[in-house]
């Protein structure tokens, strides 16, 4: 364990920080100043954060060009009826155009309403909770507690897909990154939401995170869900327990992320120290079958 947290930490050490931003959803939230404007256009860009990037952020783009220099002050007087017709078209993947309206529309009511998202957050959220699980939980539950305005597209999956929560399972990669965001005050991240301890929040989990951490024994479970994300969390926070996320950054350092897959074990800056993946097999053909997407996974840059 000595050997790994020396690793970790120095890949963390060696992370190209300004570098990644480029290639991240928090690119958008980095073009504001003002905290109500960072906390609005993290939450959209986190919305829309899986797939692969270079798709997903002209979405994100123009979602938030739309706005104008305030995407908050936008939101608060944002009106459907109004101003949807300046989103004509947007759509991503599974979010249809009506969604991305309904979306925009929730934010403004609850901005309306609550003044903030943290303020939604932290009335859901108790100091004594073991992590933001409940907290997450409840801003959950009160985004989709809305009135029908949206032409019925409150329930439409597209929408809901936008709001994952804890309570049914899944592992709410994006929602743990918005949360990463705005409490995390290291690095890139902003830290704009106080009290709200580092070691209170959950990696956000995706294949990449799930595949490196069953190869380091941090997990043993199959499912990339709730559970996982927590076992993921629990183990980093051994190595580091009051800033235990510092190392999703050294997760994706070029010493691993680069060549994890078992194609290229030997070329891993943890290979032989503590990384449990299997050796390759004898068999190159059958080898390369079983990789396939494996190694597909590692030529493009994705959000999952």
């Amino acid at each position: 364990m000595k050997a790994l947290k020396r690793t970790l930490d120095k890949f963390y050490k060696e992370y190209d920080f300004k570098g990644r931003i480029a290639f991240d959803p928090i690119e958008f939230p980095h073009q504001y100043k003002r905290p109500e404007d960072i906390e609005v256009a993290g939450f959209i860009a986190s919305c829309f954060a899986y797939g692969r990037v270079d798709l997903f952020k002209p979405v994100v783009r123009t979602i938030i060009g739309a706005m104008g220099e305030s995407p908050y002050e936008f939101l608060l007087g944002f009106n459907p009826g109004k101003q949807g017709p300046l989103l004509k078209g947007i759509q991503y993947r599974f979010n249809r155009n009506a969604d991305i309206i309904c979306l925009l529309h929730v934010l403004g009511g609850t901005l309306r309403k609550y003044g903030s998202m943290e303020s939604l957050f932290k009335g859901h959220y108790r100091e004594s909770d073991a992590d933001i699980g409940s907290g997450l939980a409840g801003m959950v539950d009160a985004l989709l507690d809305t009135p029908a305005v949206c032409g019925g597209n409150a329930k439409a999956y597209g929408f809901l897909q936008f709001f994952p929560s804890p309570v049914k399972g899944s592992a709410c990669k994006r929602m743990n990154l918005f949360l990463r965001w705005m409490v995390r005050d290291r690095d890139i991240d902003f830290g704009i939401w106080k009290d709200i301890p580092k070691n209170k929040l959950i990696i956000p989990l995706d294949t990449h995170i799930a595949r490196i951490a069953r190869c380091l024994g941090f997990t043993k479970r199959a499912s990339q869900d709730w559970k996982m994300a927590e076992e993921i969390t629990g183990a980093l926070k051994l190595l580091d327990p009051e800033d235990p996320l510092k190392y999703d950054f050294a997760l994706c350092h070029q010493g691993i992320s680069g060549v994890c897959s078992s194609l290229h074990c030997g070329a891993c800056s943890l290979s032989g120290q503590s990384c449990a993946r299997p050796a390759p097999p004898e068999n190159p053909k059958r080898f390369y079958l079983i990789n396939k997407q494996e190694i597909l996974e590692n030529t493009k840059i994705y959000y999952l």
